[in-house]
């Protein structure tokens, strides 16, 4: 799509971090199916396929979260450097593996947007998508981010979204205008 008055489509990686159930998945498939119908190339990393794929050997240790985000991040920067949006759903609980991410794709010269989707623990273990607060509750699973293990929230993210608070499409509506906004849609 390059030629005379044409404008290359900018890639960058937009990283959408928050407690399990959040909301992040969703929010990052609505605005992915928006992106596509404005021509855009898009790539959503979902955390559990990447975890299968690329990370199955690692577990839930600080450590191995770090190791896992830094995968992630190098995937998702590789994508974006050719052109394409990453949309990164993964809770990535500690900011300064976050903030490793983030210096890469800067030192890369490639987009970076950092989406806290804030949704209250309250909420998400209501929510529960995956069961997982359940089987914490229960006593079958621990290290649980957010309830007996940490989450470091964004201090200073790009956008926050309060997805308990609106919409699906009105959280990818704010996404995108941001988006808009940074020239990156």
């Amino acid at each position: 799509m390059t030629g005379h008055g044409e404008h290359v489509m900018n890639g960058a990686t937009i990283w959408l971090t928050g407690l399990p159930s959040a909301g992040k998945t969703t929010i990052a498939h609505a605005l992915a199916g928006r992106l596509r119908g404005e021509g855009h190339r898009v790539e959503v990393l979902d955390g559990d396929e990447i975890r299968e794929f690329l990370s199955a050997e690692l577990g839930f240790s600080r450590a191995d979260r770090d190791t896992n985000v830094q995968r992630i991040g190098f995937v998702a920067q590789l994508l974006a450097a050719h052109g394409v949006k990453v949309l990164v759903p993964v809770i990535a609980p500690y900011a300064d593996s976050r903030e490793a991410v983030r210096k890469r794709h800067q030192e890369q010269g490639t987009g970076y947007v950092e989406v806290h989707v804030a949704t209250p623990v309250d909420v998400c273990s209501v929510r529960d998508v995956k069961g997982l607060y359940a089987k914490q509750a229960a006593g079958e699973i621990a290290g649980l981010t957010g309830v007996d293990d940490p989450y470091e929230e964004p201090a200073d993210p790009d956008l926050r979204i309060r997805a308990h608070e609106q919409s699906v499409d009105e959280s990818a509506a704010a996404l995108h205008a941001l988006l808009s906004e940074r020239g990156l849609a």
